[in-house]
């Protein structure tokens, strides 16, 4: 076999099998904020409580990651301040946690309506969510 037909067979592989990069594309609609470590709980009454969550969203169909990503300081502000006021009770079950999730999803397309007119993420996942 000669190198130009070792080429053109290459070249058919990789139109029938791409490589992973092009596989990685189905991952562009994820998008991960840093992550967030903040007290919660009665600081005042109890000992001192802290959470770790990892956050990853989901660009809805028709979202514009550019948006997501120019008001990521926004959405992050508004999340701490939901996650610093959450008591142990609001973390204590996995029930509760996805409760969580929910109520973070809908703060982020509140910051999303607001500065853009759309709420951009259809979904809001804990990749990660330590509570000590």
């Amino acid at each position: 076999m000669n190198v130009l037909t070792k080429r053109v067979l290459l070249m058919l592989v990789l139109v029938v099998f791409p490589p992973s990069w092009v596989q990685a594309e189905e991952y562009l609609n994820y998008i991960e904020l840093q992550s967030f470590v903040t007290n919660f709980g009665e600081v005042q009454t109890g000992p001192l409580r802290f959470m770790k969550a990892d956050v990853t969203l989901h660009l809805a169909p028709g979202g514009s990651r550019i948006d997501v990503e120019k008001h990521k300081a926004h959405i992050r502000n508004d999340l701490i301040f939901l996650f610093k006021a959450q008591k142990e009770a609001d973390l204590a079950t996995v029930e509760a946690q996805m409760l969580l999730a929910q109520r973070a999803l809908r703060v982020v397309q509140q910051v999303l309506v607001d500065e853009t007119g759309h709420p951009q993420v259809d979904d809001l996942f804990f990749t990660s969510l330590v509570i000590q």
